[in-house]
């Protein structure tokens, strides 16, 4: 199914199942696909679940533009007024994780019941003279420069990482090459792109105004968006949130521990 964005740009999404509906935003670099192993869980649960295809991704258009947090943001809350949703438990892992914060920055909170941050790139990942526990920006560079040389080198290098299978995870060699292919069909323009908007955008001023339940799930081994930068200081800024951290989880959770991790969503999701 799709729908059009302000700037016409053609989307796509997923929509399964009824009841209450979860939202569920993936990653930079993935697409709705990624949540196989959540959606049906939540379906057969009496759950409605939509998964978002960014553009840039899956089976979405790929425009030149539109690839900042603000404009996902603002795709998604078309999406959500496109289906009336209201309600809402908004579920956004890595960058969707930030566009979940800024669609409430900029949308407010009035169709959305709460949110899940999941191994989300928050609060500001770059270290700066005001930021210094964020990751040297020598560091960040120089792994955004080896991923404009060679994409498919470096992601076959961080394979292994993203899901932390060096801790023991059982994670197949097959669910990894299909992960892979997933983030290699993804627009390379919208692979560098986001990447950069990522980054350096810095969410701490808008964390502690978010008036929903919210929970934070993260891996201690997550390579990507390293714990002590992100997860922790992420729950400390949003008032009451609840946190799970994941000793042996890297980025990639939603299937290396999606046992775990769906229990801890669906006890969140059914609180009142």
């Amino acid at each position: 199914m799709y729908f059009e964005t302000h700037d016409g740009t053609r989307l796509a999404y997923e929509d399964y199942g009824q009841g209450r509906p979860i939202v569920f935003v993936a990653s930079s670099m993935l697409c709705s696909d990624m949540w196989e192993y959540q959606i049906p869980h939540f379906v057969e649960r009496g759950y409605r679940c939509i998964a978002l295809d960014r553009r840039g991704h899956g089976r979405s258009d790929r425009p030149s533009s539109g690839y900042d947090l603000d404009t996902g943001a603002d795709d998604l809350a078309v999406l959500i007024e496109h289906l009336d949703l209201r309600e809402v438990t908004l579920v956004g892992h890595s960058m969707g994780g930030a566009e979940v914060v800024r669609y409430l920055a900029r949308h407010g909170d009035a169709r959305i019941a709460r949110i899940a941050l999941v191994s989300a790139m928050l609060p500001f990942i770059r270290q700066t003279d005001d930021n210094p526990e964020g990751v040297p920006g020598a560091l960040l560079d120089a792994s955004l420069a080896a991923l404009d040389a060679d994409r498919p080198k470096w992601l076959a290098r961080q394979a292994q990482a993203f899901f932390a299978t060096h801790l023991g995870n059982d994670v197949s060699p097959a669910q990894i090459d299909f992960t892979l292919r997933q983030c290699l069909a993804t627009s390379p323009w919208a692979v560098r792109q986001c990447q950069r908007n990522v980054l350096d955008f810095d969410h701490r001023a808008t964390l502690p105004e978010i008036g929903v339940p919210a929970m934070i799930v993260h891996g201690a081994a997550d390579l990507s968006a390293p714990v002590e930068v992100t997860g922790r200081r992420t729950a400390k800024l949003i008032p009451g949130a609840v946190y799970h951290e994941y000793p042996t989880a890297g980025h990639g959770l939603f299937v290396s521990h999606r046992d775990q991790f769906n229990a801890d969503l669906l006890a969140f999701v059914a609180s009142r």
